[in-house]
């Protein structure tokens, strides 16, 4: 395929300049919430598009393994929040020194106060032992499930939702709380709603925990580790990198 004809290609199957934009706004100004829900209720319907979204993620061989469980009593969140008390405690003598200092100051997990927590899950039997896709990279039903996790994530945001991934539990401590099988895996418990303000980077960036790595480092090329820094390829990452920055820096509080 000649330069042509693949950019008539790309003309008829992209989206427009201003879908576009705002899909990639979207994924830039999407954040990991934790302390800034209001006790607004989320409206079904938007609740029911953003599960739709989800529903709609990529899974191997089609076997859709997820499930959505929504969370809105007190009494349910209250034993959420005590699975992830005990973990959370277990965690911060892991770390040492500075890293414990941080850690224990962080704001992680806004399961009381968001309106809605959403427990997403893989359900790793659903279409049988064999699945297509799945034969030999057993844990691809396991990724697929995260896919749906991106999705519901995404949709949020464009709805103006936040949404928090708490993942700071024992796995039998959340499925007890929530009385979720043996057989089924927790992939996801996310607390979901409206918020007073998106930050405009990550909090754990902004804490000093981890700076964003540059994505030139991340690339590779034909073999593991063989970098080629003159490859066209890396001066537009890093000028789509400087794009992803100031488009951050735009979000509005």
């Amino acid at each position: 395929m000649n330069t042509a004809q693949a950019q008539a290609t790309q003309s008829v199957h992209a989206f427009t300049q201003e879908a576009r934009d705002a899909i990639y706004h979207t994924i830039f100004s999407r954040r990991d919430v934790r302390g800034q829900f209001l006790p607004t209720p989320v409206p079904d319907e938007v609740l029911s598009r953003i599960l739709t979204a989800a529903h709609y993620a990529p899974s191997v061989g089609f076997m859709q393994p997820w499930n959505f469980l929504v969370v809105q009593s007190p009494e349910t969140k209250r034993r959420v929040h005590d699975a992830f008390a005990k973990a959370h405690a277990e965690a911060a003598d892991m770390f040492e020194g500075d890293k414990r200092a941080v850690y224990q100051k962080l704001k992680l997990e806004g399961i009381v106060e968001s309106p809605i927590g959403i427990c997403i899950t893989c359900d790793r039997e659903r279409t049988g032992p064999v699945v297509v896709g799945r034969t030999h990279m057993k844990t691809m039903d396991l990724y697929s499930s995260v896919c749906a996790v991106q999705n519901l994530w995404l949709a949020a945001r464009a709805e103006g939702l936040g949404v928090g991934w708490v993942s700071i539990f024992h796995q039998a401590d959340l499925q007890e709380a929530l009385g979720i099988p043996k057989g089924i895996t927790p992939i996801a418990y996310l607390c979901v709603g409206y918020v007073s303000h998106f930050h405009d980077k990550p909090e754990l960036e902004t804490a000093g925990w981890l700076p964003r790595l540059p994505m030139e480092d991340l690339v590779y090329f034909e073999q593991w580790g063989q970098r080629d820094d003159q490859q066209p390829l890396i001066a537009h990452l890093q000028r789509d990198q400087a794009v992803a920055q100031r488009a951050r820096q735009t979000v509005q509080a």
